[in-house]
């Protein structure tokens, strides 16, 4: 476990790292704090970007067991990056490159293209008044089906960027430092996705 593992990296106690509502420590802050033999910092670390990268995982694998998988091993890069990590970029940035290069190696392993589906219909979601009308659950769930679908058929590279900027967050600066493209393409790249995500669905 990531954790564990980084607990082992440098003995130290833990070091508490301090937070304030007016100037949040940043992500590159505690990697520093955490080169420097501070794992709590690394623990704030895991904390804040498990939840996106997991749901990102699970959405573009439809695996929770294969998305623990790779959620683990972007964290011991991690770890063992720690050295040389430099922040002449956002370590956002950073974790996603990696999140992204384990995805594309895990499907070029499996001989396969990267995954279609998006996510499964969480009934969740769904809001309470329509979860006590099944008909309207019903709906929602063959909207949300279709939806992924749809996404699924997007070419590589919009579909790429509409999970980066829908599921990871990410900005249209940071999609295209991490795409190596620059930010009129990934404009352009989600202008079509959308488009033909609208245009498809207003069919139905």
């Amino acid at each position: 476990m990531p954790l564990s593992a980084a607990r082992a990296v440098r003995p130290a106690p833990i070091a508490l790292i301090s937070t304030s509502m007016d100037a949040p420590i940043s992500d590159e802050q505690l990697m520093q704090h955490y080169r420097e033999g501070q794992y709590a910092a690394f623990e704030q670390l895991y904390a804040r970007h498990r939840p996106p990268l997991l749901r990102f995982y699970r959405r573009q694998t439809g695996s929770p067991e294969l998305a623990e998988e790779l959620l683990q091993e972007v964290f011991m890069r991690l770890i063992r990056s720690r050295e040389r990590y430099q922040p002449s970029a956002p370590l956002r940035i950073f974790l996603w490159q990696i999140a992204r290069n384990l995805l594309i190696d895990h499907y070029r392993r499996q001989r396969r293209s990267l995954p279609s589906s998006y996510a499964d219909f969480d009934p969740d979601q769904v809001a309470a008044s329509e979860r006590v009308q099944p008909d309207h659950a019903a709906a929602h769930n063959q909207q949300l089906e279709r939806l992924l679908s749809l996404i699924g058929e997007l070419p590589c590279a919009q579909r790429e960027a509409f999970l980066l900027r829908e599921e990871a967050g990410l900005s249209l600066t940071e999609i295209a430092q991490l795409a190596g493209v620059s930010t009129d393409t990934v404009k352009s790249r989600l202008r079509y996705a959308i488009g033909k995500l609208r245009r498809a669905l207003e069919e139905t």
